[in-house]
């Protein structure tokens, strides 16, 4: 197959949701249609101890979410499609930001009863920042749950979308019947068998046939006509190009955990979703066409089988073929590396691959050469935007507990913190070591890690600080910078790349600092260098 070709039939996005809306149920349903997993593991109930397919840290089972993003691939119809299932819990908000950064479109779950809730609207808003693409599901439709009008407005209103249905619910809850898709005119009826409910799809084109009241009853079907007339009435038609430019998105209904309306959504989603996107670097835009290869490490992931001690770093290919045994140029370290054995991942298991193309996704064994944000090209020095360090929200002393694990302690830190689980900051003054997450469910995290994957154990130690800010100075020579540097020297630390980090107590004592100090810029993002 030719290499525009390849780059065509490729789809790479990312499933974004508030915690428990069903992302990884829907995930699994995906993969279940294009035959990669031969049955889905009840994600939460206990019953059944599989567990998701994509969920494969112990604390997510225990805890029935997802922490880590996983990335699955699968084919459906002659498409590559690459999934990347993001962490919908808040406290691993930053682990999701960067994965966007990595996928050229998004499917937004929304749960029928709850609606639109406060994590996805953080994430969406990511996404229109960046105007990616999204596809809205509106999942759990066998349950009761607020009317399909109500939960469109409220798409609108609270995530500043502009949607247009291209699936309708035929009743809701109790009643729910079926769901009419309005993108290829069909009534998929509802049985609640899931065995069933995938084939079984009714033709009808003309809604004011008899059919329609012969499948679904006299009543719904007049209600079902009475609302598609509104539909048709209020929503803009379906633009593939507004699509395609973030201006318009797409909502279709259904229940992931009976397996219904996944269909459809994946049908019409390989036809209008984008293929691999240019990119920006801090030199020029790339084009996924261009023949040279260049990638970056949007997430670093220690320890993917507890056996080995492994790293994968996971690589967006953005341009050019990735191929096996080739040395590529590390930007950052300005020296040349091969790989003789980048995975890529087909549901639970890692496969060897030859070659990659523009919109996969590739984990390089790394022995710790990676950082989040690391370009490798095939010469060329240039350097991807856009993968931020947020500045955390929780910190804490971290202490070592087992004084005969001091290196294994540092090793376990010093790798987490390279995979961006959170951040380290080494103060100045005595040497001490703070960790700064975005989320506080994130020292949980660590702690067990530590114990799990390196046998050492840590305490932590409450530390009061209001916010990091890195700071940044006109003139690191200039009279202010040292008064800054002497009067603040117990709250300055560093960061692991060497950046100095200022550690305020307080909103008012950071206040002060930014007045008393104009020629001081502090700023709450780690991207500026």
């Amino acid at each position: 197959m030719k290499f525009s070709e390849e780059i065509k039939r490729r789809r790479t996005f990312g499933i974004i949701s508030h915690p428990d809306a069903g992302k990884t149920t829907l995930t699994e349903k995906l993969l279940l249609f294009g035959g990669a997993i031969q049955e889905a593991g009840a994600v939460k109930s206990n019953k059944i101890k599989k567990g998701a397919t994509s969920d494969f840290m112990e604390i997510e089972r225990q805890r029935g979410i997802s922490v880590a993003t996983s990335v699955l691939a699968f084919e459906y119809e002659g498409t590559k499609i690459n999934i990347l299932d993001t962490p919908g819990h808040k406290d691993f908000a930053e682990d999701t930001f960067r994965t966007l950064t990595a996928v050229d479109s998004v499917i937004v779950v929304i749960d029928v009863a709850k609606g639109v809730e406060e994590q996805t609207e953080k994430l969406v808003e990511v996404c229109r920042m960046r105007n990616i693409p999204m596809i809205v599901f509106i999942n759990k439709l066998d349950r009761e749950g607020k009317d399909a009008f109500e939960l469109l407005d409220e798409i609108e209103q609270k995530l500043n979308l502009t949607v247009t249905p291209l699936s309708f619910p035929i009743g809701m809850g109790y009643d729910f019947k079926g769901i009419y898709n309005i993108w290829e005119q069909n009534v998929n009826l509802f049985t609640g068998d899931p065995r069933k409910d995938i084939e079984e799809t009714v033709e009808i084109s003309d809604l004011a046939s008899k059919e329609l009241d012969q499948l679904i009853g006299e009543r719904a079907a007049n209600t079902l006509r009475e609302e598609l007339e509104l539909v048709h009435g209020v929503y803009p038609e379906f633009d593939k190009e507004a699509y395609l430019a973030g201006n318009l998105q797409p909502v279709f209904f259904g229940s992931a955990l009976n397996n219904f309306g996944v269909r459809e959504l994946l049908d019409c989603f390989i036809t209008i979703a984008p293929t691999p996107r240019p990119k920006e670097s801090d030199s020029r835009k790339v084009e996924p066409d261009e023949k040279d290869f260049t990638g970056f490490v949007f997430k670093i992931h220690a320890n993917m089988d507890p056996k080995h001690r492994d790293r994968l770093a996971f690589i967006k290919i953005v341009s050019g073929k990735f191929e096996r045994n080739k040395p590529y140029l590390h930007v950052r370290h300005g020296k040349n590396l091969k790989f003789s054995s980048p995975n890529a991942f087909f549901a639970e298991k890692k496969e060897i691959v030859d070659v990659s193309y523009p919109g996969d996704i590739v984990g390089l064994h790394d022995t710790g050469n990676f950082k989040i944000g690391d370009t490798l090209t095939e010469g060329e020095e240039l350097q991807y935007k856009g993968i931020p360090s947020f500045s955390p929200e929780h910190f804490r002393y971290i202490n070592n507990a087992d004084p005969m694990k001091s290196k294994q302690l540092e090793k376990g830190i010093d790798q987490l913190m390279d995979e961006g689980v959170a951040q380290l900051f080494t103060l100045e003054l005595n040497g001490r070591k703070v960790i700064g997450t975005v989320g506080a469910l994130q020292f949980e995290v660590i702690q067990y890690r530590l114990e799990h994957e390196y046998g050492a154990k840590c305490t932590y130690e409450n530390l009061n600080v209001h916010k990091a800010c890195w700071v940044d100075p006109e003139d690191p020579k200039s009279e202010e910078f040292k008064d800054f540097k002497r009067v603040k020297s117990k709250f300055l630390a560093h960061d692991k790349r060497g950046q100095l980090v200022f550690l305020a107590d307080s909103a008012f004592s950071l206040q002060m600092a930014q007045q008393k100090y104009p020629h001081i810029k502090f700023h709450f993002v780690s991207e500026f260098k």
